[in-house]
């Protein structure tokens, strides 16, 4: 059968970076075909070139068979391809049947395309089971509803080819689960699917083919129904990779942080932290483990100094935040705040490596003096970081936002890790990170607990939570359903995610 897809001796340099070496890559129609590797390694480059946001340096595309040109997004859709980012291309303020229909109006009048929208969507809906209201704003949909547009939107503009970039970082287990169950039907039906992920258990559940990059360059080719986990991690870094944590046991010490009774309230007067209460040592890693949206981002704000309970307090070395005052004072205590959102919260895109690796420091004596930076120092801070945490390209003068998510995230870590905190408390520390990635990082989180350091951790992987965590707090609707040490089941914690007491289960 001909290939769906073939990209042949692609070749992409931005700058210095070579992204794209020579890459030849044949993707079968009526399948789903993986791509991973190491974060940088030139997965999303190459997509995006097959997307039309990017123009190779030199090679040639062929879709069907056919060569073809593609020179910008529009292209693409006209060659049935179409692509769900990382990062969701919506309007927030827009329903989803403005969404659906934006770039495809079809005319000055809006009403007959809007009409035409809500009868094909409608039909795609009930065909993949997905299930989603036409009239809903999308900012207010969770991020497994509004990832059901992106595909919807795709499917709606004739997309042949689908390309996903790592679609489950933000999804719960289920709705991860269900997202699976969706791209099986495609699948079925003779649509074909291009899956970028770094989640290896993912690669071996749902694809047929797994391509590896490393580097900028293809380094192996499986049937995924002929490999396994590692062998296809070891193929991505080069090197045997340790897919467990190794850890020593805890000696936790005195109370870092002591949450008493605390309740955050929203705009509409809703609980979503409900009379909270723990406390973390140093020396241990306390996880939170939940499905998003259950208050674990709520209670880390809160605690980080951003907003403010509206009831109960929280104490940080025998000082209540209340008084610190703002997250800048609380840095300057020692606490470290590595937050959910890298793009929104973690760092600047528009800036570039260097001023991003020092916010929230940058009125330290080393940097400058008052209002004026030493852009030397800044620069030689940053290059030091990026050796430290190994961030790729080592390029300190890089912008932020044309790093890979797990670079990003390696350079906030580093941002935060490196002041020396008696309280790191990070949000999802792995999200979107591949493998070689996770273990380096997994391993610079025990290294700090060992030095005797606190750490407050927030994770939707409740694989993570389990193997990091020394004691595990399950939320649940803004409340705490129980708390677990290391040993506890998967189901056990399960259960409390669910919102279900042991003894009533």
């Amino acid at each position: 059968m001909t290939p769906a897809i073939e990209l042949i001796h692609i070749d992409k340099r931005f700058g210095a970076v070579h992204a794209n070496k020579d890459v030849s890559l044949s993707i079968g129609q009526g399948s789903i075909h993986g791509i991973i590797g190491e974060n940088g390694a030139g997965k999303s480059t190459l997509m995006s070139i097959l997307f039309g946001f990017y123009a190779a340096d030199s090679g040639e595309i062929k879709v069907r068979g056919a060569p073809v040109k593609i020179k910008s997004s529009s292209d693409a859709i006209a060659h049935g391809i179409g692509m769900v980012h990382q990062h969701f291309m919506l309007v927030d303020p827009f329903t989803v049947l403005e969404n659906v229909v934006l770039g495809v109006e079809g005319g000055a009048l809006i009403g007959p395309a809007l009409t035409k929208a809500r009868s094909e969507l409608k039909r795609l809906a009930e065909e993949y089971e997905m299930d989603v209201d036409p009239d809903a704003v999308v900012g207010e949909l969770p991020v497994g509803l509004q990832q059901r547009v992106e595909i919807l939107k795709a499917l709606y503009k004739g997309a042949e080819v689908l390309i996903l970039d790592e679609p489950t970082g933000v999804l719960t287990p289920d709705e991860a689960d269900h997202l699976f169950r969706i791209l099986g039907t495609l699948r079925d039906q003779g649509k074909t699917v291009i899956l970028i992920t770094h989640k290896l258990r993912e690669i071996m559940a749902i694809t047929d083919h797994v391509s590896v990059m490393r580097r900028g360059e293809v380094v192996a080719n499986f049937e995924t129904k002929d490999t396994s986990v590692e062998e296809l991690a070891e193929a991505m870094v080069g090197r045997s990779v340790l897919l467990h944590v190794e850890k020593g046991k805890a000696s936790p010490g005195e109370v870092v942080l002591d949450v008493k009774n605390v309740t955050w309230r929203d705009r509409k007067n809703i609980a979503r932290v409900d009379n909270v209460s723990f406390t973390v040592r140093k020396g241990e890693i306390v996880g939170i483990a939940g499905v998003s949206g259950n208050g674990q981002s709520e209670l880390l704000d809160c605690i980080a100094g951003i907003t403010k309970p509206a009831s109960g307090e929280i104490v940080f070395e025998g000082k209540s935040i209340g008084q610190l005052g703002d997250p800048r004072h609380l840095r300057q205590e020692g606490l470290a705040h590595v937050p959910e959102d890298r793009q929104h919260r973690g760092l600047i895109t528009a800036f570039d490596a260097s001023e991003s690796a020092i916010l929230g420091w940058q009125f330290e004596d080393e940097l400058g003096k008052g209002f004026r930076l030493d852009r030397d120092a800044v620069i030689a801070n940053c290059r030091k970081e990026m050796q430290d945490f190994d961030v790729r390209p080592a390029d300190p003068l890089l912008r932020s936002g044309k790093f890979s998510g797990g670079n990003q995230q390696k350079i906030i870590l580093a941002r935060e890790m490196s002041s020396n905190p008696d309280l790191l408390i990070v949000g999802q520390p792995t999200r979107g990170v591949d493998i070689g990635a996770i273990e380096f990082i997994h391993k610079r989180l025990i290294a700090l607990r060992d030095q005797g350091k606190a750490i407050l951790l927030v994770s939707v992987e409740l694989d993570e939570i389990r193997s990091l965590s020394d004691r595990i707090i399950v939320m649940f609707a803004g409340r705490i359903m129980g708390e677990r040490d290391a040993n506890a089941t998967e189901r056990d914690i399960g259960l409390l995610m669910a919102g279900v007491q042991k003894d009533a289960a």
